[in-house]
């Protein structure tokens, strides 16, 4: 029974971080990893690391997030359930919003995906991340003929996604839809997909999936409330608003390094200076060792030290720890 729960307790757990349930979330994902221990099943660990990949990511911690995936990747086990999310999908999203694009229009030719493809559910998810990257791709650009295939996608995605009542894929489409309107130049379709996009989420309690596009969501959302919507939709699109000013800050650079430590190595040094292994501090990151081994490298290197004593020593010279 075990198995299952632990699987049921990670989706909670999402669940109620997209709805905005931060305590919640966060006690069902405990549960999770603690039930995920006496598992069996063979890709329990695949699906922790796509979740914290995911909480990351709406954290703001993009760097975090595709360590992640990249960990995701290698507990990867083919299962008979499909894997419509690949991996390699999720991180083009994420560099998409780093803005780094080479390394998206890179997945698009490695998976050989096409905006002729025939369309199904199996391979929804990669056809939007497509419709993103044509997107990005009009924005860097200026090319019509990129801008013009993501409408013409997104207009056959949708197509689909309505005839098999699919309501959390049409709520995307719809969405990333206004994103290409937008940038298009063509505000008034952009404004009346997000309305549509909005009034099937509503009901449903999404909260963060809107949130997490950042600057530009917000902007189609406040021109969307200076238009002619009802009370509840307005109301809506206020609480959305409202968490665009509690998200993460960017981060300030301030570190007297030429190549600054990250996020992630930063967090990773901290638990090197209170004395952990690599062993414990992959238990509280939940990150293989090697990956702990691996920031250890980067951090001795940055800081040019030979060993963790060194390390800890140079980065309190810096500053960088108490």
């Amino acid at each position: 029974m075990n198995q299952i729960i632990a699987h049921h307790h990670l989706g909670l757990a999402l669940l109620h971080h997209e709805m905005g349930n931060d305590k919640s979330a966060a006690q069902y994902f405990h549960q999770s990893t603690e039930l995920g221990r006496q598992s069996t099943l063979v890709d329990f660990p695949y699906r922790k690391s796509l979740a914290q990949a995911r909480l990351k990511e709406f954290e703001g911690d993009l760097d975090v997030a595709l360590e992640f995936l990249d960990e995701a990747s290698r507990l990867y086990i083919n299962t008979p359930i499909p894997n419509t999310r690949p991996v390699e999908a999720l991180k083009a999203r994420i560099y998409l919003k780093q803005g780094q694009l080479p390394k998206a229009q890179d997945w698009v030719r490695e998976c050989g995906i096409k905006v002729n493809d025939e369309l199904g559910y199996l391979r929804e998810y990669e056809h939007i991340t497509l419709a993103r990257v044509l997107i990005a791709e009009h924005q860097s650009t200026a090319s019509e003929a990129k801008i013009q295939d993501a409408l013409r996608l997104l207009s056959r995605l949708l197509q689909t996604a309505e005839n098999a009542k699919r309501m959390g894929s049409m709520i995307e489409i719809l969405m990333v839809q206004a994103f290409a309107f937008h940038a298009h130049g063509e505000s008034s379709q952009a404004l009346e997909s997000l309305k549509r996009a909005l009034t099937l989420a509503e009901p449903e309690g999404y909260f963060r999936f809107f949130v997490n596009e950042g600057k530009s969501m917000a902007k189609l959302l406040t021109a969307l409330s200076h238009s002619h919507v009802d009370e509840r939709l307005e109301n809506y699109i206020q609480k959305l608003l409202s968490a665009f000013g509690k998200t993460k800050p960017e981060p300030v650079n301030s570190q007297p390094l030429i190549d600054p430590l990250s996020e992630r190595e930063l967090e990773v040094l901290r638990l090197v200076a209170d004395g952990l292994s690599n062993d414990e501090i992959g238990q509280k990151l939940f990150l293989a060792v090697s990956t702990v081994k691996g920031h250890n490298l980067r951090i001795f290197g940055k800081l040019q030290a030979k060993s963790r004593t060194e390390a800890v020593v140079r980065a309190r010279e810096l500053g960088l720890l108490p």
